[in-house]
């Protein structure tokens, strides 16, 4: 079965898209940008505060569909700038700590106006 799902408290999508979906045991999240759910809005900044909006919604995310981070098994990173990977690692480690999932970077444009957006897979028996 497949479910589509849109927690409350997380960023509307910018598109025809689900925030998550839950198919089976896994959970796939959207890739998310920096925004602020206080306001729903974009916020700019250098690559360590994007990063950690980015991350937060993800887990806002992973939360509201009854997962943690500790349940990613791999995430994808896109990156404006190859040259902010060390200090958007550094963020991307204190959200996952010693439980690391398997991670792709990929440096990319953006239609958007943000430095980072990540998407990733948990795994969450019911």
């Amino acid at each position: 079965m497949i479910e589509r799902l849109g927690p409350p408290g997380v960023p509307s999508p910018r598109g025809p898209y689900s925030p998550a979906v839950r198919a089976g045991d896994f959970l796939f999240v959207s890739g998310q940008g920096p925004v602020d759910v206080a306001n729903d809005r974009l916020s700019n900044g250098d690559i360590r505060h994007e990063t950690r909006l980015v991350l937060g919604n993800i887990q806002r995310i992973l939360e509201g569909c009854g997962a943690s981070m500790a349940d990613v098994v791999k995430c994808t990173v896109y990156l404006l700038d190859g040259s902010e990977f060390a200090a958007m690692n550094e963020v991307y480690a204190e959200f996952f700590g010693e439980r690391k999932p398997a991670r792709t970077t990929v440096v990319a444009g953006f239609v958007a106006p943000m430095r980072v957006e990540i998407d990733a897979i948990a795994y969450k028996p019911r």
